[in-house]
């Protein structure tokens, strides 16, 4: 409405040219019912909307029949008189409109300006019946909003200038207070604090005034000071006036809050299970990995997230393989039973086998499409060691046999033989069928009984019977299958004692045969008693002493003969035996290597007769010191060993290691001397750092070594650190005979000329192929060569053996083709290394020009003038030089310059990441530029994609090597790489 005169005043604008009327268009503009009238109140143009209210055309009808006839006379008083002033003229009536009925509007007159050329005006028709049905509505809609603002299940809030104004009960009830308590009171007393508002505040504001809504949780504060969580959400009633107000929707979430913490820390509780237990869990779905623990990852070789979203298909040897176990499991667990299988071959990353148990349920056994949870457990080293086992059993001369619940459970080939029952006939049988009678195997069992439950041994020797019925005489020895639970079986060993048993009865004949003749010789025996009693007692002293002799031979044979303690042959014996009692009881052993320090300076300077005191003291302090179940044995000069069976920790074996070096703390008083000796013990635990005598010895004797580094009189617990150095040690010494036993051999390498990608040369490649152990790295054999100076010899051997095959191509047809041979730093330096390739030149006939030395930059920078010596030599012999792996050390470009070399090789660390890296292809490119100065060739080691290939090409290298071309092939492999690169 307050729009009319406005647009009045634009259809009421000067009209230029009566005939060509634009009121009309106007009218059309307005978007209400309207016309216009000349001053005597004729219609001269209306509007569609006009036109649609009175369902009739009402141009060129007088104003006042358009009203309702009943107000007829006031309204046309009232329009004459507003087209006869100037002022804007409003009231309201009713017009007769379609249908006949009456419609309630306010009329709006604007007469034409007096400046018009016409008189009249123009009059708006605004149905207030509709306004008023609007507020109608409006109060209908605020009683309905009310309603729902009072009984809505959330709070309701009304806030402006930071105060509560309105709120439903509610929030009234959610924050504690009566209904209307909170109104007026400052939304800061609803937090925790000021502060906490504020922060908050400072938030949502700037979201508020963009017309956006804000959600919140946070921690509000009820009328008694509780805190409980909420949810709020908040939008401003007009985002551009920060005064219209807020209205918040909060619901009290604590429940929710204390639900989803639980929740969490459930989650939290079953990842840390996942995360850290001992079989892998994988969940797949789809025949897709969706996540698994870290187990599973380890267990194949991945990386912790490698796995996720991987095939299923990927952890098998093949895809027959997999479609075979598919169709194995699927049905079993579509029926929503869960599927196991004791032994499965999987596959790891690196291509490698592995068996393992399998566990596998679907996760929503009523829908065969949630997904399913595999668990595995690898039993490859369980396996092996049960494969062992079977070995060692089937191989064994005597019987094993296994019961339980006095049934045939298992046994060995060797009671298949001795007993005479085919493979796997007496499983199953009953234990009774292999004695005599029922009475001898109740006997048995009464005497067997009572120890096997206690978990103790049982050992007997009884007769039992064969398949066929015959009998035979045995010793047997039962032990059950876990002292735990002697329920769950019991081993019994049997050894076949006929042949013992008949020298027994041969015996007791041979004594009955004396019986009868000292019967029949009674007389003559008593005539000669006194002589027979005194050939006796000779008899006697010399049994007596035979026996003596034959105890103190047996105690030399496992015994000490300096200290009378146990020696390595009776010490070996224990630990085998205190291994297979760890094993079996699960409990932990240790194995400590003693070494007295400087313990030969006292032997050297006081001799060997202090010496022999001294350890003779140390025995029998040592025996002192340890435990009664510990055995002290000494291995001879100052070395002892101490077992320590039945050890609950390593720190009950480091308790034992300190107690040894507290009683040889003490001095010695030996011979007018005060003698002071320490030692250095080497510890190792059984089953964690070995399970066998050799191992056990070798790793404390490493970790007694270790002792005496970090300073003597100290002990040092194994780790495999240790055995690193070991083996270290044990490459150094098989090199040692490698070079004698033809153990090395050569490969070659291509080198391409990038221009043509045809063969330009060969580089020579040492290998040793070290028996038992395959192909040996350069890397893990070349440094140890440099460090004890193997390298020379070696060295030789590899230009001799390249020049010799150089020659045996050529006597084969084949193009020659260069040679490139590397140079170790020390073989370079060593004086011999002229004559040597002087005498193979000689040696193998074969021409220089085809001979190329690959010396490294740094160790043509080690010597100087020397360098510059022999490079004149190799030469000036026609062979041509290279630096290898120039830019990863120090040149001087003045000794360069002077160098004879002939060609430059890129090292590979500068090749790698040549496709990404800017830094790369700049140092690349500023290479190949000073090799072009100095007119030298260049090469590229480790090209291994067409990318390298092009770049370097665009770069303008010469030459490259690299997996892209061939890998090194060995001797009978590069014949056929000659042919087809030549």
């Amino acid at each position: 409405m307050n729009d009319a005169p406005a647009i009045a005043d634009t259809v009421a604008g000067p009209i230029a040219d009566p005939i060509a009327d634009p009121i009309a268009d106007a009218l059309q503009l307005i978007g209400m019912p309207a016309c216009a009238c000349d001053g005597s109140g004729i219609v001269v143009a209306s509007n569609a909307e006009l036109e649609a209210l009175l369902a009739r055309d009402p141009r060129g009808l007088a104003m006042a029949d358009l009203f309702a006839r009943h107000m007829r006379a006031d309204s046309g008083t009232t329009l004459a008189a507003a087209l006869g002033g100037s002022d804007t003229v409003a009231w309201d009536s009713c017009v007769s409109a379609a249908g006949s009925r009456y419609v309630a509007v306010q009329v709006t007159v604007k007469p034409f300006p007096a400046t018009s050329a016409r008189r009249g005006g123009t009059i708006l028709f605004h149905d207030i019946g509709t306004v008023q049905r609007d507020q109608r509505a409006l109060r209908k809609a605020l009683l309905e909003q009310r309603a729902i603002l009072e009984n809505a299940a959330v709070g309701i809030i009304f806030s402006k200038h930071d105060h509560v104004h309105e709120c439903n009960m509610r929030a009234a009830e959610m924050f504690g207070y009566a209904r209307g308590e909170m109104e007026g009171k400052p939304s800061r007393i609803l937090y925790p604090d000021v502060a906490h508002f504020d922060a908050l505040r400072g938030q949502w504001m700037p979201v508020l005034a963009q017309g956006r809504s804000v959600t919140l949780e946070t921690p509000m504060r009820r009328g008694d000071g509780a805190l409980f969580w909420c949810r709020a959400h908040g939008r401003a009633v007009d985002p551009s006036d920060e005064q219209a107000g807020m209205v918040w929707i909060v619901e009290d979430i604590s429940e929710q809050r204390a639900a989803s913490e639980a929740t969490r820390k459930v989650l939290l509780e079953q990842k840390a299970i996942l995360d850290n237990a001992s079989v892998g869990i994988l969940f797949t779905k789809d025949q897709r990995m969706l996540s698994s623990n870290p187990r599973i990852a380890a267990m194949f070789g991945y990386l912790p997230d490698e796995m996720t979203g991987m095939h299923a298909g990927a952890v098998f040897p093949s895809e027959q393989v997999y479609r075979e176990f598919g169709g194995e499991a699927g049905p079993v667990l579509a029926s929503g039973r869960p599927f196991e299988k004791k032994e499965f071959q999987f596959q790891r990353k690196d291509g490698t086998l592995f068996w393992c148990r399998v566990r596998a349920k679907a996760v929503d056994q009523e829908q065969n499409d949630g997904g399913t949870i595999w668990i595995l457990e690898d039993v490859t080293q369980s396996r092996q060691d049960q494969m062992e086992t079977e070995a060692l059993m089937n191989n064994a001369s005597i019987s094993i046999l296994f019961t339980r619940e006095r049934t045939i459970t298992r046994h060995n080939r060797g009671f298949a033989e001795m007993f005479g029952y085919d493979a796997d006939e007496a499983i199953g049988m009953a234990g009774e069928a292999l004695y005599p009678s029922r009475a001898d195997y109740d006997a048995i069992s009464a005497q067997a009984g009572p120890l096997l439950s206690a978990a103790r041994p049982f050992q007997t020797e009884i007769e039992l019977r064969r398949k066929d019925g015959s009998t035979f005489w045995a010793q047997l020895i039962a032990y059950v299958v876990n002292p735990e639970a002697p329920a769950q079986g019991t081993i019994w060993i049997a050894e076949d004692r006929t042949e013992h048993k008949a020298v027994e009865k041969s015996l007791r004949q041979a004594a009955d045969s004396v019986r009868r003749a000292r019967d029949e010789l009674e007389i003559r025996v008593l005539e000669r008693t006194a002589e027979l009693a005194g050939a006796n007692a000779m008899l006697q002293g010399e049994i007596v002493e035979r026996r003596q002799a034959e105890a103190r031979v047996h105690h030399m044979a496992y015994h000490d003969s300096l200290t009378g303690l146990p020696n390595r042959a009776l010490l070996t014996d224990r630990i085998e035996r205190a291994v297979l009692n760890a094993q079996r009881t699960e409990r932990l052993l240790a194995v400590m290597f003693l070494d007295l320090d400087r313990f030969k300076t006292i032997n050297d300077s006081l001799g060997h007769v202090t010496g022999d005191a001294l350890l003779k003291e140390v025995a029998g302090r040592l025996c002192r010191a340890v435990r009664a179940s510990d055995t002290v044995a000494r291995l001879g000069g100052d070395e002892f060993v101490v077992l320590a069976p039945h050890i609950r920790d390593s720190d009950e074996a480091a308790h034992v290691a300190e107690k040894i070096i507290d009683a040889l703390a003490q001095p010695f008083p030996l011979d007018g001397h005060t003698l002071h000796i320490t030692p250095s013990i080497g510890i190792c635990v059984c089953p964690d750092d070995g399970q066998d005598v050799e191992t056990l010895m070798r790793h404390a004797d490493a970790a007694m070594y270790h002792a005496k580094a970090a300073g003597r009189n100290t002990y040092q617990f194994f780790t495999q650190k240790m055995n690193s150095a070991a083996s270290h040690f044990e490459l150094e010494t098989s090199l040692r005979s490698a070079l004698a036993q033809s153990q090395f051999e050569l490969h070659f390498q291509p080198i391409i000329d990038i221009g043509t990608r045809r063969l330009h040369s060969l580089e020579v490649l040492l290998r040793w192929r070290r028996p038992g152990s395959g192909l040996v790295g350069p890397d893990k054999f070349i440094p140890i060569l440099e460090e004890n100076g193997l390298i020379v010899p070696v060295g030789e051997w590899v230009i001799r053996r390249a020049c010799e095959q150089s020659m045996e191509w050529k006597r084969q047809g084949l193009q020659p083709v260069p040679l490139a041979v590397n140079l170790s730093p020390r073989q370079f330096m060593h004086r011999g290394l002229v004559p040597a390739i002087r005498r193979i030149l000689d040696d193998t006939g074969i021409d220089p020009a085809l001979l190329e030395f690959e010396i490294t930059e740094t160790a043509l920078m080690q010597q100087g003038e020397q360098t510059l010596d022999i490079l004149g030599q190799i030469n000036a012999m026609g062979i041509r030089l290279s630096i290898d792996d120039f830019g990863t050390g120090y040149s001087s470009l003045a000794y360069l310059k002077r160098f004879p070399v002939k060609k430059i090789k890129i090292d590979r660390a500068f090749i790698k990441d040549l496709e990404r890296s800017a830094e790369d292809r700049a140092i690349v490119a500023a290479i190949i530029a000073l090799s072009d100065s100095l007119q030298l060739s260049v090469v590229a080691e480790g090209v291994e994609t067409e990318g390298h290939y092009a770049l370097l090409q665009e770069q303008g290298c010469q030459f490259a090597q690299g997996y892209l071309f061939s890998p090194p092939v060995p001797r009978v492999n590069a014949a056929n790489m000659l042919e087809r690169l030549g």
